[in-house]
């Protein structure tokens, strides 16, 4: 047992000195010149230092000193207090804004009181690119160097050449750092100049700090997103670069936040502990007390609640205490004998004070109620967010061992050489679908596409997904609104409406089936109706009727003739024995008549008694 805890203490003794050893001292210079004497001042240095400033400071680095408008002399000093700085750093970064040149393949940073007449001036007034990388040389991890000085140059316009073949570039000249863990980024890729933008800061500065400082984020990664953001707000006339490289381990400028293994404490739970208190003591001292530490807020509204509700209390109370008085008073005059009207006024005032009585008390009750209301919302509200929580820290421990199997499959691989060490793709994937904010980064059209796909998903959409937000998209969003009870602007899709979409597990809108067709589950089937039956007007079986036969009009016509013929035509004398039968029957002969009949070609038409 002995050796176990002392086995324990020299591993937690271990640990307590890597960690200390891992922390890491970064410094900062920032200088922005915007004040010059031989030329027309710059409107973005000086802000856009004081932005970087910010942006370092907010960073937690040890020691960020900003400088504003240094002369020559000035620049100098401050590199040399620069140096003395980074010789115990791990991280050294300077970031310069303002003017700067290119003579003979020769980069200079120019101070305010440069005037470069002739090129040999740069010499002298200007400082070379190599005496700011000397200033960082001493850092241990990693040395930056950020020039924001690749604008239009009016020096360049003016200094005369004292030789002729002397090269004056646009612009600043590549670099190539001689020492490892060396980065240099150009606001413009070399030979090309830099724009200072429309608004308050340059678009280089304005990228810089959007993506520097996002915790665990490489350099070389975040330097990426910078390039992407200038080249879309300049039209892609501008086009950031960097210089230098960096070795296989990702180097953030913010190290990644380390992910809670227990449970977090809710920030809110003094304040949920107070109200609770408050609630058990239920007087008005004590909700008075409350709003006097927390005036503001969900927990505030409840806290006037429950003082309305007091209020209300008292004023049922005071209202009781007058109407007995009222009844003692009345009772009173009666007894003494006094006159009908002063009897008259009591019972007047007695009754006014009833009717206050019973106000009251319904006004309390509507208190009542709406204080137990808002103590229903707020228990809702405590499990919403409750859920929202543990929801967050099980995607953050996902996270967590995703980044350590990533880490043990890294120890496997050993001292094997790794030039792309970025997550795979379906990684990224897996961890993106683990975010909440993960849709937040889609483009519109698959924004759109994806809207179009739930609305088909959920019966409110019956053409295929798309791209376009067309009007039949619109209408199908519509059906989702009426049928959901929301609102969303159906001119455009939106990721409110996607998660909407995303948490409806089956149909919203009903299935509409053609005629002849009836709706089975979420599907169309045909209707069969059974041997004699057909489909109705209603979409419903229904019997066949029964056809008369109808003559056509050329045998009504032939009928109508032969009849005619029957009756008009004379008989023909014919014996034919004892009876005598015509279209109306037949009967005997009578005596001395014989039976004739007529003939029409081979058809008798009639017959015809025919007598002496």
């Amino acid at each position: 047992m002995i050796g176990f805890r002392l086995l324990a203490f020299v591993i937690l003794a271990s640990w307590l000195g890597c960690a200390a050893a891992q922390a890491e001292k970064r410094v900062a210079l920032v200088i922005g010149n915007s004040a010059y004497k031989s030329a027309p001042k710059l409107g973005n240095p000086v802000n856009d230092a004081i932005l970087m400033g910010n942006m370092f400071r907010k960073a937690g680095f040890d020691t960020v000193d900003v400088r504003q408008d240094l002369n020559a002399p000035e620049m100098r000093k401050a590199l040399r207090e620069f140096v003395a700085r980074t010789r115990d750093a791990d991280v050294a970064i300077v970031y310069y804004a303002g003017h700067g040149l290119e003579v003979d393949g020769t980069n200079y940073l120019i101070p305010i009181d440069a005037a470069l007449e002739t090129d040999t001036d740069v010499y002298d007034e200007a400082l070379p690119i190599d005496r700011v990388l000397v200033s960082i040389e001493p850092a241990k991890q990693l040395r930056l160097v950020i020039l924001d000085a690749c604008r239009d140059n009016p020096f360049a316009k003016t200094m005369k050449r004292t030789v002729a073949y002397r090269a004056i570039g646009r612009g600043l000249a590549k670099v190539e750092p001689t020492s490892p863990n060396t980065m240099i980024a150009f606001a413009a890729k070399a030979g090309s100049t830099a724009s200072d933008g429309d608004s308050r800061n340059s678009p280089f500065a304005t990228a810089l700090v959007e993506h520097l400082p996002k915790p665990g984020l490489d350099l070389r990664k975040a330097f990426g997103f910078v390039r992407d953001d200038v080249l879309r707000s300049t039209a892609n006339k501008q086009e950031p670069f960097v210089y230098g490289s960096l070795g296989g381990d990702d180097v953030p400028l913010v190290p990644a936040k380390p992910v809670a293994s227990g449970p977090q404490a809710n920030p809110q739970s003094e304040l949920r502990r107070d109200y609770e208190l408050a609630l058990q003591l239920g007087t008005r001292d004590g909700w008075e007390a409350f709003l006097a530490q927390y005036p503001e807020g969900f927990y505030a509204n409840l806290a006037k609640g429950q003082l309305n509700k007091i209020a209300a209390e008292e004023t049922r109370a005071s209202a009781e205490q007058k109407a007995n008085a009222a009844e003692q008073q009345k009772a009173r005059l009666i007894a003494e004998r006094a006159q009908k009207a002063e009897q008259d006024k009591a019972a007047a005032a007695a009754k006014a004070a009833d009717d206050a009585r019973i106000v009251a008390e319904k006004q309390k009750q509507i208190e009542q109620a709406r204080a137990e209301a808002a103590e229903q919302q707020r228990k809702v509200a405590e499990a919403a967010a409750a859920k929202a929580q543990a929801e967050k820290q099980a995607a953050e421990k996902a996270k967590a061992e995703l980044a350590a199997k990533q880490a043990a499959e890294k120890a496997e691989q050993g001292a094997k050489p790794a030039p792309d060490r970025q997550m795979p793709e379906a990684e990224n994937q897996k961890v993106a679908a683990l975010s909440p904010a993960s849709t937040s980064t889609l483009s519109t059209a698959e924004l759109t596409k994806s809207l179009q796909s739930e609305l088909r998903r959920v019966g409110c959409l019956t053409s295929t997904a798309e791209g376009g937000w067309s009007s039949a998209a619109q209408r199908s969003l519509t059906l989702f609104n009426k049928y959901a009870g929301t609102q969303f602007d159906v001119k455009l899709a939106s990721i409110d409406a996607l998660d909407a979409l995303k948490a409806k597990p089956g149909r919203v809108c009903p299935l509409v089936c053609n005629f002849g067709f009836k709706a089975d589950g979420d599907q169309c089937v045909k209707i069969t109706c059974r041997a004699g039956y057909r489909v109705g007007d209603d979409n419903e079986c229904e019997k066949i009727p029964e056809k008369k036969p109808v003559a056509t009009r050329d045998e009504s016509r032939k009928r109508d003739t032969e009849r005619k013929q029957i009756e008009t035509a004379p008989a023909r004398p014919q014996a034919t024995g004892q009876i005598i039968c015509n279209n109306a029957g037949c009967r005997p002969v009578k005596p001395g008549c014989r039976i004739g009949n007529r003939m029409a070609g081979t058809t008798t038409i009639g017959q015809q008694e025919e007598c002496n």
